[in-house]
């Protein structure tokens, strides 16, 4: 096996006990090249966020740090500004040569909660060696507002891959000449696929949004339910450029519409050279299908989460503000991103979290 395991292969690992958790793992949680994590019933109020370190468990370093612990079932607040670990559901039993890597799914993202998986022996967020083998951590710091979570919910992903996956960029060069992977005339190919800030839309001046420093709590279960401007304001440009504000956190979209090739998977990257105070923040993968015509979708916008960080600094439309890593899928999955499987994001532009009102 060489590459990212997709769908079917991954109820494979669930049927052999690779895969497994306190419930049933649900036909749902089975995405085309990943699978989501659910949280347990209860929370740690932890005093910062930690790394386990070699040769320790997430639950001795619990005992240092622990606050107070919460019950999740009647449903609990996170509290905006602090730190909690829940340990999830799902447990792990890798083969060697079979490494796994999490992440925060889209939605989780685009709330700007900071959600990382921590494992016993782990000296890396979000990242799980061959061979592992015991339970998943989710380490969870809300950083723009307070959420209401219960258990079961799936707040973060993983993705399992064996061998050498990544493309390199002489490989994407290729790919993308024969199956183009972005709009638009060129694409910027240097450690993976570049992608852009769209600050000049074709209509309007509506660029992105930026989140309202004291807003109310949100239920992650309610979709499509609250206001935007109860929780976020409008940014718009009129000249291509907008000012970030130290602090502040924003949803702003890529000028490329990205494609990825069923027997393909992609990871969002911030760009590797130093583009100014801010940080794009990447959550979630994306899956095999991902603006794939046969799937619902001619390109999709990549939604931007950003973060500026000491001092204000001009964005210019067209900007390179991330980067798409590409990896092969060791088979191509038997359901595609956006094809029957209630995909919230194809065919995507500028979007907030399915929890807002269109």
């Amino acid at each position: 096996m060489t590459g990212v395991v997709s769908s079917q292969q991954i109820r494979d690992m669930i049927a052999a006990g690779i895969l497994s958790a306190s419930s049933d793992i649900l036909p749902e949680q089975i995405q085309p090249a990943s699978l989501d994590l659910r949280l347990g019933p209860v929370a740690y109020r932890v005093r910062a966020s930690f790394l386990t370190g070699t040769g320790r468990t997430v639950a001795d370093r619990i005992g240092e740090f622990e606050m107070h612990r919460i019950d999740l079932e009647p449903g609990a607040v996170l509290e905006k500004g602090c730190v909690y670990v829940v340990p999830l559901m799902e447990h792990l039993a890798l083969p060697e040569g079979v490494q796994a890597v999490t992440n925060a799914k889209s939605s989780t993202g685009r709330l700007d909660l900071l959600t990382r998986v921590i494992t016993d022996g782990g000296v890396e967020f979000d990242r799980v060696a061959p061979g592992y083998a015991g339970p998943l951590y989710a380490e969870i710091c809300p950083r723009s507002f307070s959420v209401l979570v219960r258990p079961g919910m799936r707040l973060n992903q993983i993705r399992f891959r064996a061998g050498q996956a990544v493309l390199c960029d002489d490989a994407l060069r290729a790919l993308h000449s024969t199956t183009p992977l972005v709009d638009g005339d060129s694409a910027v190919i240097d450690e993976g696929l570049g992608f852009s800030v769209d600050l000049r839309p074709a209509t309007g001046t509506l660029v992105g949004y930026r989140a309202k420093p004291h807003a109310g709590v949100i239920d992650l279960d309610r979709i499509g339910h609250y206001a935007p401007a109860d929780y976020w304001e409008e940014v718009h440009a009129e000249n291509g450029h907008i000012i970030l504000d130290p602090g502040a956190f924003y949803i702003l979209v890529s000028r490329e519409a990205v494609h990825i090739p069923p027997q393909y998977a992609a990871e969002m990257a911030p760009y590797v050279a130093m583009v100014g105070e801010f940080r794009v923040h990447y959550a979630g993968f994306f899956d095999p299908g991902f603006g794939h015509a046969a799937a619902g979708g001619a390109g999709s916008r990549g939604v931007l989460e950003v973060r500026c960080h000491e001092a204000p600094f001009v964005l210019e439309h067209g900007q390179i503000v991330g980067r798409l890593v590409y990896e092969k899928m060791d088979q191509i999955p038997d359901q595609l991103y956006g094809a029957g499987i209630a995909s919230n994001y194809q065919g995507q532009g500028l979007k907030l979290s399915k929890h807002f009102k269109s």
